[in-house]
Order: C-alpha cells, then structure tokens, then sequence
C-alpha cells in the first residue's frame, strides 16, 4: 500500500510493475539484468481519489495518461531495479499530491491608468520610428 497523505493511500491492485532492459550504455549490467521499471497506475478505477482529483490528475500527467485512464511512470535512472521501483513510486506520489491541491484561483483586475497611458506612449513611439523607416524620395 502506498500513503500519500493522511486520507489518501493507493492500494497494491491500483499498481502493476513490469521490469525491462534499461536502453543506453552500461555494458554487461545492462544487457542481462531487466532494471528499468514501468509503473502502471489505474487512476480512473481508484476508489481513493475524487473526481476533482483525477480531472487534475489527467491534467498533469499529460503524456502519460493512457486511454484506458491509467498513469504510467518509467524509471531506468539507476542500475539497480529496487532503487528504479522505489524512484517510480515517489514520482507516482509526488503526482498524486500535486493533484488534491486545489489551486487558486485567479481573480481578474484591471490594468491601472499609468500602465494604460505608458503602453499607448510607447506603441506611438514605437510606431513613430517604424513610419521613419520608409524609402527616401529623391529629387532627380
């Protein structure tokens, strides 16, 4: 079981790891031991998580959220697998517990009458020199 906070903890059914080969240069660790870890969460059946929580979820995983509504996470920094499934998991936590933080939310102002007058200032400024920039008329 895996606890990300005090009400929200993850059940062992909810995860499926699978081990393969990690890629890249390594030399005989790499090419007979499986350390890379695919952790597979099934977001969308958990019973732990609010809907608001997995809609943020969804959100933040991106990429990484399948069709099926599952969350996958690869590890393969290390050389060992314990390591790489330990890694995996908190990244799977620290996923989770950015999604039950609701975030705040944003209340519109207007923009003051400086800012206004400064920003006409400079676009006639601005628009001033781009009209300088024109072709010179000769006299021949």
């Amino acid at each position: 079981m895996l606890r990300i906070t005090d009400t929200i903890s993850i059940a062992d059914w909810e995860i499926t790891e699978s081990f393969t080969r990690s890629q890249g240069p390594g030399g005989q660790n790499v090419n007979k031991v499986s350390t890379a870890v695919e952790l597979r969460f099934e977001a969308e059946r958990s019973p732990h998580l609010s809907a608001m929580v997995k809609a943020r979820l969804k959100t933040l995983a991106g990429r990484r959220w399948t069709q099926d509504g599952a969350v996958l996470i690869r590890c393969e920094e290390t050389r060992s697998q314990a390591r790489n499934r330990e890694l995996a998991r908190e990244r799977l936590a620290e996923l989770v517990l950015a999604a039950t933080h609701r975030p705040k939310r944003r209340i519109a102002t207007k923009p003051t009458k400086g800012s206004q007058r400064r920003r006409l200032k400079a676009k006639t400024i601005r628009g001033e020199v781009k009209a300088l920039r024109g072709k010179v008329g000769g006299d021949e």
